[in-house]
């Protein structure tokens, strides 16, 4: 996974966890649940380039 992947996927877990703060401080709902979304969907994205990129070194390793 390049630099530019893993730091759109920390931009886009900042914005929803910066749109979730603001649902809580204006006591809205929708707003609190479309950031804490946005986070879990930035986070599940981390994370599937993680495994991908273990398996990528995994493989490297083997087959040296």
């Amino acid at each position: 996974m390049s630099a530019m992947d893993k730091m759109r996927n920390k931009a886009e877990e900042l914005k929803g966890a910066a749109k979730e703060r603001m649902g809580d401080r204006t006591d809205n709902e929708q707003m609190r649940g479309e950031g804490a979304s946005e986070q879990m969907r930035a986070k599940a994205k981390q994370a599937g380039s993680n495994v991908k990129d273990a398996g990528r070194n995994a493989r490297e390793t083997f087959d040296r």
